[in-house]
């Protein structure tokens, strides 16, 4: 007689997107943070109660989700990155580093391994996706000391993919990813002059232009471990016997 295939649960992820407008020698405006999410069923039994994921930005909560049972969520919202980049009457300096520091926060009632997928891009004015600039000039700090590691062969110079080695005990945070972020001035020196008379003008070539920097967020609980992240990442790590730490393979 065939065996019924097992339903299992499923997984929570986020994803937060927020953008900067660049305007050079102007102010900076932010967007709306754009939050989805997607679910993956796992292949290996899983033992969730419930599971939740919060991402903060310099200490404060931006958006959340917590995962209860029976795809029934609480605790959903919704935020914005990088309102608080600027004081009232700063203008945005590229090349001036400013604070920017990610991490995230186990708001569920288990135990889990978080992994954060950063991604940099431009836009143009029209909200085209901007080719010719280099993520690269969007300089995230990222900081590797303190637990979180770059997964290199999964990462490009838009997407960077960091892993945390450590199990998230729920309530705890983790240290932060990054501590900085920064345009790259060289972007400043791409300009025209223009003489009018007594009049001098400049124009900067990437006026107009929006930096964009998306986080993805989602956990997977200590339990089978191994499996779990397997099924749900589709990467092959270590784990400790006690299921406290993790490794890259």
């Amino acid at each position: 007689m065939k065996k019924k295939k097992k339903s299992f649960p499923k997984k929570p992820a986020l994803i937060l997107t927020a953008a900067a407008l660049l305007l050079v020698g102007s102010t900076v405006g932010s967007t709306r943070a754009a939050l989805t999410y997607y679910s993956e069923n796992y292949s290996a039994q899983m033992n969730m109660q419930s599971i939740g994921v919060s991402l903060l930005e310099n200490d404060k909560v931006v958006s959340s989700r917590d995962y209860v049972s029976n795809n029934e969520w609480k605790g959903t919202s919704e935020g914005e990155l990088l309102t608080d980049l600027l004081g009232k009457d700063d203008t945005f300096t590229p090349g001036k580093k400013y604070n920017e520091a990610i991490n995230v926060k186990n708001s569920g009632t288990i135990d889990t391994f978080v992994r954060v997928i950063i991604t940099k891009s431009w836009q143009d004015k029209e909200g085209k996706k901007n080719t010719t600039l280099s993520p690269d000039l969007i300089e995230l700090n990222f900081l590797t000391d303190n637990g979180w590691q770059i997964a290199k062969d999964q990462s490009t110079t838009e997407r960077t993919v960091l892993y945390y080695t450590k199990a998230v005990a729920t309530g705890d945070s983790t240290p932060a990813l990054s501590d900085t972020i920064r345009i790259n001035p060289s972007i400043a020196k791409d300009v025209t002059k223009h003489v009018d008379g007594y009049t001098i003008t400049y124009t900067y070539k990437y006026d107009g232009y929006t930096f964009h920097v998306d986080a993805e967020v989602d956990a997977v609980q200590t339990h089978n471990a191994k499996d779990a992240i397997k099924s749900a990442w589709g990467v092959d790590v270590n784990v400790s016997d006690d299921e406290t730490t993790m490794s890259l393979q």
